[in-house]
């Protein structure tokens, strides 16, 4: 029998850079498909939570989506945060009159969305992988790496050196494995404005029933949720001209934010004045400004690829960040199983870059449609007439890529992936 070159072997270890979302599911999803893989995270325990002052250490707020959800059916891992999450049976749009403009809910034969705290999301899946024995190692920051051909050698900050017979970038938006891909990619760039999330411990206001609420305020967006418990969870995107970082943001404090936030939600007709009066400033996380970034041209380089925020950052509210990630974790599992490197590589971004960009597009154009007439994308609050157009827009702008009104993005929610079926 005629032994296989180099080129035809199949992966048998891998790094993995980023211990966010993408890249613990990525190395469940490798062990699954029989492939040895290591997680490298930059910060260590005690820089992964958000400081005592800055926010409640549950971290920021977001949502698996159904098609995050059955991805991480796909590895047996959904579990994780159907344990921790709160059901999001539909999503209501509200002007800052309080005017109802859209209710949308996912098909009904789908896993129900689930609401969870970042910092809780993270301690799940940091069990779920110790469980499957997935080595995940902490403050070992990248520095760069050298494609030998038949492997990857990754250097870090600490003087270390790891061997692997691929590297996969998993981590985020300000990727170095992206730059090392190719260093011409553009950098991410500030949206317009920052962002803050905020637990409320108690509120007189009634429970809303699993629905999250979108508001498109007189001067900025709010995102809440109340739940059974009378506990709730809001969620500010901020109009704010000149960039801020997230430290210069902290600097500030929170009692001041929450004043600020206040006078900008003073006007609505909506519960954010007094979720904002009842939240302790010790529970607001300040996250600091949202950034955008351009599509990727390159996701992958010799024996070195892309996965997550690295490759394909979503809007901020698109709800699809860490849903779209696990399903491009869980496919290039499917295809490294399947074929060599090279071949696995260029599988998994036919597979992807399809989806990954009507998606992108469908958010983009649900934004452009309703920040054309508002501008709610942009630092400047929209004026009175703007106002009345965005709302007249929003009804319309929902049904954008086919959404189809009461039943909210089909197309995007139900997707699901065969993990028995042979990639390529």
């Amino acid at each position: 029998m005629t032994a296989r070159t180099t080129a035809d072997r199949r992966t048998r270890t891998a790094l993995v850079v980023g211990g966010g979302v993408a890249g613990p599911v990525a190395a469940m999803a490798l062990h699954k498909a029989g492939i040895e893989a290591t997680v490298y995270e930059a910060c260590d325990d005690s820089a992964s939570r958000p400081p005592k002052e800055h926010g409640s250490r549950r971290g920021a707020a977001m949502t698996i989506a159904p098609n995050g959800l059955q991805a991480l059916e796909a590895i047996d891992a959904a579990e994780m945060v159907r344990a921790i999450g709160t059901p999001v049976t539909s999503l209501c749009l509200r002007s800052w009159t309080g005017r109802h403009l859209a209710q949308l809910t996912p098909p009904a034969d789908l896993p129900t969305t689930r609401f969870v705290w970042r910092t809780e999301l993270d301690e799940a899946i940091a069990r779920e992988a110790e469980r499957r024995d997935i080595p995940v190692h902490k403050g070992k920051r990248l520095l760069d790496a050298t494609d030998t051909g038949t492997g990857v050698t990754a250097r870090f900050s600490d003087g270390s050196l790891e061997r692997a017979d691929i590297l996969i970038g998993a981590d985020g938006l300000r990727s170095t494995v992206r730059s090392l891909i190719d260093p011409s990619t553009p950098k991410p760039h500030y949206a317009g404005t920052l962002t803050f999330t905020a637990r409320v411990p108690k509120t007189e206001l009634p429970s809303t029933e699993g629905v999250l609420y979108m508001c498109y305020g007189k001067r900025a967006y709010f995102a809440y949720q109340i739940f059974d418990d009378a506990s709730a969870a809001w969620s500010v995107n901020l109009p704010h001209r000149e960039p801020m970082t997230a430290t210069e943001a902290q600097a500030v404090g929170a009692t001041e934010w929450l004043r600020r936030l206040g006078e900008a939600f003073a006007d609505d007709r909506t519960p954010a004045p007094d979720l904002l009066t009842d939240t302790p400033a010790e529970n607001v996380l300040i996250t600091g400004p949202t950034e955008t970034m351009p599509p990727v041209a390159s996701w992958s380089r010799g024996r070195m690829i892309l996965i997550g925020d690295a490759a394909h950052a979503t809007s901020p509210t698109s709800g699809q960040g860490a849903s779209l990630a696990a399903e491009s974790a869980v496919e290039l599992a499917r295809c490294l199983r399947d074929l060599p490197p090279g071949q696995a590589f260029k599988a998994y971004e036919s597979l992807r870059r399809p989806r990954v960009d009507r998606i992108l597009k469908h958010t983009t154009a649900t934004a452009t449609a309703t920040s054309a007439a508002a501008r709610t994308a942009t630092p400047r609050p929209a004026g009175p007439l703007s106002r009345v157009l965005r709302d007249a827009l929003l009804p319309v702008a929902t049904r954008v890529g086919g959404a189809g009104g009461a039943v909210w993005g089909a197309w995007q929610f139900d997707h699901r992936i065969d993990w028995n079926e042979r990639a390529g």
